[in-house]
């Protein structure tokens, strides 16, 4: 979609990728300012979901296999990082909204040497996961290792 400079617009368009028949979506940051905590928040909850979690992973940061039992989204803050899905990878950075359908399955990389910030909200903004794999990068693995 293509919109005149001069015409102010905060909705915030799908981006138009293979994937859409699977029901995941990216949101590009509409805005002209860079995002911030509290603006990829207010985003998020445009789209009727409850935000859970303000959660920043390491560099290099792997989660297993996984899946929400409800849709799920993620509101990038700061840096870069892939979810790997059956129908392949989405990348998203700072300022991108990814909408994840419930009970699809995939992991999460991050690819590079910086650290990445992401809200994770859902519908009832509960936290309800099925894990595929062995829970590595899971919450609660993140806080078992960081007690020992």
């Amino acid at each position: 979609m293509v919109r005149r400079q001069n015409q102010p617009s905060l909705r915030i368009q799908p981006m138009r990728y293979a994937m859409s028949s699977s029901g995941i979506k990216v949101y590009k940051w509409p805005h002209k300012t860079d995002p911030t905590a509290e603006s990829v928040a207010d985003e998020m909850r445009r789209f009727g979901f409850a935000c859970y979690d303000l959660q920043t992973v390491e560099p290099w940061f792997l989660r297993s296999r996984h899946s929400h039992d409800e849709d799920e989204i993620r509101g990038a803050v700061e840096g870069v990082i892939t979810f790997h899905f059956d129908n392949g990878p989405v990348t998203i950075e700072a300022g991108d909204i990814l909408v994840i359908p419930g009970g699809t399955p995939h992991e999460v990389r991050s690819h590079n040497g910086r650290p990445f910030s992401a809200y994770k909200g859902s519908t009832s903004g509960e936290r309800k996961v099925t894990e595929h794999g062995d829970g590595h990068g899971s919450i609660e693995d993140l806080t078992k290792t960081s007690a020992s």
